[in-house]
């Protein structure tokens, strides 16, 4: 039965294995999702999915597999169905109020609902809209579509109207989760941990268990031992660019800043316009008055340091290449000097680039900065791209 689901997930390019899917068979032998279907979507990505990255292409595996579903003949379905007593009253209970369960037992209880929906299925010829007995559209009957009934089965219908079915037939959908697509800030989270270091820091501020068992079998008597908590070691310097064609990519470089705030105990920022020169800002508002030399910045952080620059590289080549290139100042020295400089200093370096990777070699002051930093060294920013990058920072 799940065999078409298992080829649909190799032709969809989710890296599952057949020791994993016998295992996923083996799971759902015991039974713990056979009346639940988000618990069976939940289970299969738990049983089959190893990386987050592969979450989007297993959604669509899943529904390419099980497409269709609404459109099985009803009466397949009820014929099908066999549903424990106690499974029942549990979902009454929990779905149902005392009016509504009243209503049911009126009708003779689910089994009732489930010997009438057999006999009309009988009975019926073609389509049927309104009234209160015949499965089709509208009306108050208990089978059907876009009708209401306290205790209906939904057929053939796409969405929940009245949240009054006992049963849902319908396809699912799920939102998508892929490495190709932009990073939310979460995403961006799960890629930067790729570039932690942990080291033990600080005053002691977390027991040590192992250190505390020693130590009490050495003493003979309770010895409490303590340790400095472990914490992200990895210190980062990040420079973002701003204003012109950066303001199409706020959202996600905001992000991305606030992802780095949240992972990186040690994370140092500032600000450029379009190309690194010789000063650098903290505050955009303040980004004539309040500048940093960027010698500063090289002479203050050491080459432990690792350096990430986000921006779209994206600007006249001149700003590159020639002293007085850059649009907004005179700059004494072209940017590749400044560019050319970073990169020695800090040798663990990467550029961050919102602008998709097809779209880089129409733009010639992309080709030169990536010249500079080295074609492994610019990265897009999606979630492969990130995590590439990390990688390439340890």
């Amino acid at each position: 039965m799940f065999l078409p689901f298992f080829q649909q997930l190799r032709s969809h390019k989710v890296p599952v294995s057949l020791r994993e899917f016998l295992d996923f068979l083996g799971v759902l032998k015991t039974g713990i999702v056979t009346y639940d279907v988000d618990g069976f979507y939940y289970l299969a990505r738990t049983a089959l999915v190893k990386n987050e990255a592969h979450l989007d292409r297993f959604d669509q595996a899943f529904a390419a597999a099980f497409k269709g579903i609404e459109s099985i003949p009803p009466e397949a379905v009820v014929e099908a169905m066999e549903l424990p007593g106690d499974w029942l009253r549990k979902m009454a209970e929990k779905h149902l109020s005392p009016e509504e369960r009243a209503e049911i037992e009126a009708l003779g209880g689910f089994d009732k609902l489930m010997e009438t929906l057999r006999q009309r299925l009988k009975e019926q010829e073609g389509r049927h809209q309104g009234g209160n007995k015949w499965i089709g559209t509208a009306g108050t009957s208990p089978f059907g579509a876009y009708g209401y009934n306290p205790e209906g089965v939904r057929i053939g219908q796409h969405e929940s109207r009245h949240r009054r079915a006992v049963k849902v037939w319908d396809q699912r959908e799920f939102r998508n989760l892929d490495d190709d697509r932009e990073l939310g800030t979460r995403n961006i989270k799960v890629a930067l941990k790729r570039l932690r270091r942990w080291a033990r820091e600080g005053a002691a501020e977390e027991l040590d268990l192992p250190g505390t068992i020693r130590s009490t079998a050495s003493q003979g008597y309770l010895d409490v031992k303590t340790r400095p908590e472990r914490r992200n070691a990895v210190r980062v310097l990040l420079f973002l660019d701003v204003g012109g064609s950066m303001d199409d990519h706020v959202h996600a470089v905001s992000d991305l800043f606030s992802a780095a705030k949240s992972e990186f105990r040690h994370l140092e920022q500032f600000y450029f316009h379009n190309c690194l020169y010789e000063g650098v800002w903290r505050d955009n508002r303040r980004r004539w008055t309040e500048q940093t030399p960027t010698w500063d910045i090289l002479h203050r952080y050491g080459p432990e340091w690792r350096c990430i620059f986000v921006g779209d590289a994206s600007m006249s080549p001149y700003e590159v290449a020639y002293p007085g290139g850059a649009n907004e100042h005179w700059n004494p020295e072209s940017g590749e000097t400044w560019l050319t400089r970073a990169r020695d200093q800090w040798p663990a370096h990467l550029w961050i680039n919102p602008t998709p990777e097809k779209y880089w070699g129409y733009t010639q002051s992309i080709q030169m900065i990536r010249q500079i930093f080295g074609p492994e060294r610019m990265v897009p920013m999606t979630l492969q791209g990130l995590s590439q990058g990390m990688k390439a920072l340890t």
